[in-house]
């Protein structure tokens, strides 16, 4: 089953993805239901050609954990420090993650505004598991049954706003919260075991800017499985249905792994007007062009020392 979110005259609503048709459900139908109750995805007479309809995001999550599981990926990224670095010893103890914006995401189409204040503007190629029922310290066996669907996910970047935050000690925050595209649809998980081997699903991704591939990988060079990520993420504490977990960049799903291993930015970081679209075997393909931001509103620096109170 293939679950849209559409624009309509009404507002939203929920659709199945048939070919090329979408076949709307009962107005009261709420994604979070249909993942719970596939039963209850039974859609009305009311039909949108695909080609026409806006694709909003697949479903309003909780909350957006976004992991770093591509060993490729990591190893051209350290390579950006000065001096160049080698993967610290720590990654390859658990699979790391930062919690993202769920209030920040785009539709499949929707064009995306450069953050403001960003000269180095990044996409990163993932797949997102979208939980279907609560859990927590599960198991890796168990998590499997909590997982529910997948999308695909650009983890839209600010590098120069992100390397710049990070200096100070925590992870990034205005560099990774200004856009997320979520879509085009959910795939739930039964549609893809053609793909399982084992605990990893061998799907196919790559990206384009502006018609050109620029890199690509296969979902089973994830160092952690899904399954892993679920189960890391709900020690000591809840995964609630509708939750995104993000896998991480895949190796070759970004500009700046690229630059990490080649020691300059070729190629350049995106500019208004490109167009960048990514696609995974089984799931479906994004494509978002790039347009201009707003200005930053200035933030005033530290007052240093002790505050007076006025």
């Amino acid at each position: 089953m293939r679950i849209a979110r559409v624009e309509t005259h009404a507002g939203a609503r929920v659709a199945l993805v048939e070919h090329d048709v979408l076949r709307l459900l009962p107005s009261w139908a709420d994604v979070l239901d249909v993942l719970r109750d596939p039963g209850r995805a039974t859609p009305t007479a009311e039909t949108l050609p695909l080609e026409a309809a806006r694709l909003l995001p697949p479903l309003e999550p909780p909350s957006i954990r976004d992991f770093l599981t591509f060993e490729q990926h990591v190893e051209g990224m350290v390579r950006l420090h000065q001096p160049p670095r080698d993967v610290h010893p720590r990654w390859y103890e658990a699979p790391t993650f930062y919690f993202s914006n769920p209030h920040s995401l785009v539709g499949a189409h929707d064009d995306v505004p450069i953050p403001p204040g960003c000269n180095v503007f990044d996409y990163e190629l993932e797949v997102a598991a979208v939980i279907g029922r609560d859990g927590r310290d599960l198991t890796p066996a168990s998590a499997r049954d909590h997982i529910v669907a997948y999308a695909i996910l650009n983890d839209w970047s600010a590098r120069d706003l992100q390397f710049e935050e990070m200096q100070v000690g925590l992870g990034p925050a205005k560099g990774k919260d200004s856009a997320i595209t979520l879509g085009p649809w959910l795939v739930t998980a039964d549609e893809l075991e053609p793909y399982r081997r084992g605990d990893r699903l061998e799907l196919e991704l790559e990206v384009l800017v502006n018609g050109e591939r620029i890199g690509g990988d296969t979902l089973g060079n994830m160092a952690w499985s899904f399954e892993d990520l679920v189960a890391y993420a709900s020690r000591g504490t809840w995964v609630r249905t509708g939750d995104v977990l993000g896998s991480g960049t895949c190796g070759g799903g970004c500009l700046a792994e690229l630059w990490g291993r080649t020691g300059h930015r070729q190629p350049a970081p995106l500019a208004v007007g490109d167009v960048v679209t990514m696609s995974v075997e089984g799931i479906g393909t994004i494509s978002n062009r790039v347009v201009a931001g707003a200005e930053p509103t200035p933030v005033p620096q530290a007052a240093r020392g002790r505050v007076e109170v006025r």
